[in-house]
């Protein structure tokens, strides 16, 4: 499962749940704190989306500087993979979080799926640096590989 998997994951359990799923009336208060919760995590899992690709920019970018020296290069990524990882783990807290707050009002089949789909999405983003680095790195090899036209 990719990062855009799990965020595209986290974004179809913000839809799925019941105040969506229903026509609340607008000036039920449950349902605009219900909206205003589930517009603050999309948010959220927005600028998770953008601090990924920006440090896959960064990544390429150290690649690209290393100049074919491996270890450099490989230093270089750990360092800023280190830097984005608090962001990974916040963000995985705050989706077990966004996911605990949602559970009581999903019908039961969805709370199954959830419980299981939960932590696989939790380990893709906390794992998400890593990745990201490893996909980096086989751009670089395959692009060092590639015949020069």
């Amino acid at each position: 499962m990719s990062l855009r998997t799990a965020l595209a994951a986290a974004a179809v359990l913000a839809l799925a749940t019941p105040a969506f799923a229903q026509d609340a009336p607008a000036a039920d208060p449950a349902a605009a704190a219900q909206a205003e919760t589930e517009a603050a995590f999309e948010a959220k899992g927005q600028a998770f989306q953008q601090a990924m690709a920006t440090m896959r920019g960064e990544m390429q970018a150290a690649v690209t500087a290393a100049a074919g020296d491996q270890t450099k290069a490989n230093a270089d990524l750990d360092a800023i993979a280190a830097r984005y990882q608090p962001q990974a783990e916040t963000f995985a807290t705050e989706l077990d979080a966004f996911i605990t707050s949602q559970l009581p009002v999903m019908p039961p089949e969805a709370q199954a799926q959830m419980a299981q789909m939960g932590p696989m999405i939790r380990a893709q983003i906390v794992g998400a640096p890593a990745t990201i680095k490893a996909g980096v790195i086989q751009e670089a090899a395959a692009a060092a590989a590639a015949p020069a036209q």
